[in-house]
């Protein structure tokens, strides 16, 4: 069994300080996933709506993630492991021909991993929330992503080619801010659908206790002192 460090004056090196705790977050499980998403339905704005019914093609010129929600909830017969719930919010820009015309709209894509975030028995008090109520011990979920690639885009007729649509009536207010006007999310004789390519890692993390060592670091030409390094135990 490996011996336990504690806090205190160390040794091993005269530049070494004491070994302090800290506070960290640490990644218990991650995945990095890179997906293509293949006829998401754009909810164009209003003005947008007016364009694409009269459109004969529409290509992508544009995809920006505007906001990611994200729910983690844990599995009751694997403990230890945790779904991850992602939906991405996404401001699609087009441009719709004849006339070269400009249109926008927002395509929303599900997404579902599962990782191990472990195990928490500990309850955990703050003085932010004057210690009447602990933090969850469900582990963070973390979702990096960039700004998905515009495959391809495509106006389809839904009474010639039916397509299942993941359906949406509304959206949080931060995305319906993001463009400037109401969206039309009732049918339409034409829809707009959209194909990405979505680069992204999904982790999961926890507050962990590290303790670490510190050292002094002198600067080469003075030997003056002028910070600290500090290493992990």
């Amino acid at each position: 069994m490996a011996d336990r460090v504690l806090p205190g004056p160390t040794a091993e090196s005269p530049n070494r300080n004491n070994a302090v705790s800290v506070q960290a977050k640490r990644i218990f499980d991650s995945c990095k996933d890179k997906d293509c998403v293949e006829d998401l339905r754009v909810y164009p704005t209003v003005s947008s709506e007016e364009i694409i019914q009269s459109a004969l093609s529409i290509k992508p010129k544009s995809a920006e993630i505007i906001s990611i929600d994200i729910s983690v909830d844990e599995i009751p017969f694997n403990r230890g492991n945790y779904t991850i719930d992602v939906r991405y919010y996404y401001k699609i820009t087009g441009i719709c021909s004849p006339g070269n015309v400009e249109v926008s709209g927002l395509a929303v894509f599900d997404k579902r991993v599962i990782l191990f975030g472990s195990e928490a028995g500990a309850k955990v008090f703050t003085s932010e929330d004057f210690g009447l109520c602990p933090v969850a011990a469900t582990p963070t979920g973390v979702v990096e992503a960039v700004d998905p690639i515009a495959l391809h885009m495509r106006i389809v007729d839904p009474r010639l080619c039916p397509i299942l649509d993941n359906e949406i009536f509304d959206a949080p207010p931060c995305v319906l801010a993001a463009f400037g006007e109401p969206l039309n999310f009732n049918g339409t004789d034409k829809r707009a659908y959209v194909s990405l390519g979505q680069f992204s890692i999904i982790s999961l993390v926890r507050n962990t206790q590290l303790l670490v060592h510190t050292y002094n670091l002198k600067c080469p030409l003075c030997q003056g002192q002028f910070g600290f390094l500090i290493q992990s135990i």
